[in-house]
C-alpha cells in the first residue's frame, strides 16, 4: 500500500511539474558556506537532505521540484545535502536521518520534517519562507 501511495504522489509531482514553468527556485549543493551567506542576506533556504538508496528521498525529489518551480519561490535558495557524504556538517545541523527537509529564513530555523512525503506538508513548509 505504502509503494502505491509513493507512486500516486510522484506521478502527482511528475504531472505537476509538467504543468508548471521552469524551476524558479535556485538549486545548489549544500556547504555550510553557501548555508552561512544565505543567511546573512536573510534568504529563505530549503536544506533537503537526501540519500541515492532511500526510497522516502526519491519520492520526495519530484515533489520538491514541482514546488521549487512554482514562481511564489523564486528567492526560495534549495540546499541538497548528501546524507552519506556529509556526515560533518550535517552533525553540526543535528541532522540524524536522510530524507530531512529543514526551513530556513534568514538564520532562524523555522521547521524540520523528516520522512514526509505528503505534498501539501510539504508545500506548507515552504510556505512559511514567504
Amino acid at each position: 500500500m505504502t509503494q502505491i501511495r509513493a507512486f500516486f504522489a510522484g506521478l502527482v509531482a511528475v504531472l505537476l511539474v509538467a504543468s508548471v514553468p521552469a524551476s524558479a527556485a535556485e538549486t545548489q549543493p549544500y556547504s555550510p558556506e553557501a548555508l552561512a551567506e544565505a543567511q546573512t542576506a536573510g534568504k529563505p533556504i530549503l536544506v533537503d537532505v537526501y540519500a541515492a538508496w532511500c526510497s522516502t528521498c526519491r519520492t520526495q525529489k519530484p515533489i520538491l521540484a514541482a514546488l521549487t518551480a512554482q514562481p511564489k519561490y523564486k528567492n526560495l535558495l534549495v540546499l541538497r545535502a548528501d546524507f552519506d557524504k556529509d556526515k560533518e556538517v550535517l552533525k553540526e545541523l543535528g541532522v540524524r536521518s536522510q530524507s530531512t527537509l529543514i526551513v530556513f529564513k534568514g538564520d532562524q530555523e523555522l521547521v524540520r520534517s523528516v520522512g514526509s512525503t505528503n505534498a501539501v506538508a510539504i508545500e506548507g513548509l515552504l510556505d512559511l519562507t514567504l
